[in-house]
């Protein structure tokens, strides 16, 4: 041993180790689901051009049932903001992160669990919270991933699909859409860490999904905005951030779902036995 050297009786601590790991497994996935959502950029709007200035295609549209029009938005569709959220951020980009958000949610704790994965990682000495933190993080990070991918693809296309489109503006719907798939994947998590059970987990975050969409759809249809106070979905896009900037108010109502979805994760797993459900 030379002079100064010492030696260390302890391997190094590896800074977040499950979300590394969760990281390092996902990488074909999060691959997958990047190009799906750019797919569906490329797919929809370069047409805009031949939409948003054609008036027979805007009556078209608008010819359709007037619940049809006011819940995708169809007598806006002039706008490149308005077209751009009506056909990707609030339609296929929100169905594509809640299926990929709940399945990384379901996955995360019920998903191993089930395999019998989960009592191998909990074997090398790692807390039952810290499994719940850092896989929760993880679910964050590869949301956060897709969504900035996704969205760098549709401000590419800005000129291309004479969108015009504000930096801010994309920025700012991105981060709703963000908030709103991290909140529906952790209502998918928070159901698998106290059930302990994939389906439970899957059946939760979907019914989260499918209600806040419901909810801000009939809350138009019927007249009855105080509906939409309950819906996710409005918090995220009920103020129009991809043509009216950040929606301060919208984002912390999702930051505290969220949250909250958090908070019921870590005490149900903590409470209870694991592979008994």
């Amino acid at each position: 041993m030379t002079r100064g050297q010492t030696l260390s009786k302890h391997p190094p601590v590896t800074t977040l180790p499950l979300w590394r790991k969760s990281m390092r497994d996902s990488r074909l996935g999060l691959l997958g689901w990047t190009l799906g959502h750019v797919g569906t950029v490329l797919l929809y709007l370069p047409f805009y051009p031949s939409i948003g200035s054609n008036a027979n295609m805007q009556a078209f549209f608008t010819d359709f049932p007037s619940e049809v029009v006011t819940i995708f938005g169809l007598d806006q569709l002039g706008s490149g903001a308005a077209y751009t959220q009506a056909t990707y951020f609030g339609l296929v980009a929100f169905l594509l992160m809640a299926i990929a958000a709940i399945s990384w949610g379901a996955a995360a704790i019920a998903g191993d669990e089930e395999s019998g994965q989960l009592e191998l990682t909990m074997a090398h000495g790692v807390g039952r919270a810290q499994v719940v933190r850092e896989r929760a993080l993880a679910l964050v990070t590869k949301v956060a991933v897709v969504v900035v991918l996704a969205s760098l693809a549709v401000w590419l296309l800005n000129d291309y699909a004479e969108l015009e489109l504000t930096a801010t503006n994309v920025v700012a719907v991105s981060v709703a859409l963000v908030g709103l798939s991290v909140t529906v994947g952790m209502a998918a998590l928070a159901a698998g860490a106290v059930s302990g059970r994939r389906t439970v987990a899957t059946t939760v975050g979907a019914g989260v999904a499918v209600m806040g969409y419901v909810l801000d759809a009939v809350s138009q249809t019927a007249h009855l905005p105080w509906l939409a106070s309950f819906s996710p979905y409005h918090w995220a896009f009920g103020a129009s951030p991809i043509v009216n900037g950040f929606d301060g108010a919208g984002l912390s109502l999702l930051a505290a779902a969220a949250t909250v979805f958090l908070v019921v994760a870590v005490a149900g797993f903590v409470r209870r036995d694991v592979g008994t459900g």
